[in-house]
């Protein structure tokens, strides 16, 4: 029997099992009932005290990464220019070691997806990087364009479009606020051309995510403008309310946002917390033009009934 099917013990029907190593044998400890026997144990056959005792003691490799062309799964000549012992080579055996990894990498990348893959990972790299982007968001990226050249999706467009696209779908799939103008910046190209390049990988590769809500970017909107904890907390109860009213419907999350952050800096001032901020900052701080900021916070003072008057300055 599976160790892992075995949830209780049959005879008592308890659930605390114990798993001998030594002997290979899944036991209940209120009966002693013998559950499973000759179980292979997969861990390692040494130990390990330190990091570098378990990378030297290691039988396997680097798992795969999905941020290199071939998945990190091919050979690679190191560059200590050192022989086993340590010692440093002499100069003509490293200007051998020289040639041999540069026609090494270039036998690496053969065929033109691996061509390619090298220069979109490149660029999606480069972009998770300068985006502050998690490893696993950029992996899922990663993941999208290998899809999209499986099916045959990048003829006709480039490079850069469709890497950006994949990095925007995986920042709205992981629920991270970077808005289309952000990562458009990023990428060096057009939002037009990354939005209808992402809506076209969502329908071809059936990518379900969901529609960015105002709440997502209140928190980072916030700490860029360095407002206290009680606007957060105020910008998103107006946040709230417009969506049970469905003010945000048809409506840039990203404005709705800046204005919510611009009532609660007001209504705090007012209660003597925090600071006053203005709508030019809050505009720059969410990417939207100060005509955007004052228009929904007219509709939404007029929708909520809320009486808060900036003055000239604000």
């Amino acid at each position: 029997m599976d160790e892992e099917h075995i949830v209780k013990c049959s005879e008592c029907l308890s659930r605390s099992l114990e798993w001998d190593g030594t002997r290979g044998e899944t036991i209940c400890l209120d009966c002693g009932l013998v559950l499973a026997e000759n179980e292979i144990d997969l861990g390692p056959v040494w130990r390990a005290y330190s990091f570098e005792d378990a990378d030297r003691k290691a039988h396997t490799g680097a798992p795969m990464n999905e941020m290199v062309h071939d998945r990190g799964l091919s050979t690679d000549i190191g560059w200590q220019d050192r022989d086993y012992s340590g010692s440093p080579l002499s100069r003509r055996t490293r200007s051998q070691y020289y040639r041999m990894r540069k026609w090494h990498k270039r036998a690496r990348v053969t065929t033109s997806r691996d061509r390619n893959l090298t220069v979109a990972l490149q660029e999606l790299n480069r972009m998770g990087s300068q985006l502050e982007l998690a490893k696993s968001i950029r992996e899922n990226a990663a993941r999208y364009y290998r899809h999209s050249i499986a099916e045959n999706l990048i003829r006709g467009r480039s490079i850069e479009g469709v890497t950006a696209a994949c990095v925007y779908l995986s920042c709205r799939e992981a629920g991270v606020p970077r808005t289309l103008r952000e990562v458009a910046e990023a990428a060096r190209t057009g939002r037009k051309e990354i939005g209808r390049i992402a809506r076209f990988l969502m329908r071809r590769l059936k990518i379900r995510v969901e529609v960015p809500r105002p709440e997502m970017y209140t928190q980072r909107f916030c700490s860029d403008l360095e407002l206290c904890p009680a606007v957060i907390g105020r910008a998103n109860e107006i946040i709230q309310q417009c969506e049970e009213f469905e003010h945000d419907s048809g409506k840039g999350p990203t404005g709705i946002c800046a204005s919510a952050i611009y009532i609660a800096s007001l209504e705090m001032e007012a209660q003597g917390v925090g600071r006053r901020c203005t709508q030019r900052d809050i505009a720059e701080a969410a990417g939207v033009t100060e005509v955007t900021v004052r228009n929904r916070y007219k509709d939404i003072c007029a929708l909520l009934n809320i009486n808060v008057s900036p003055t000239r300055s604000s």
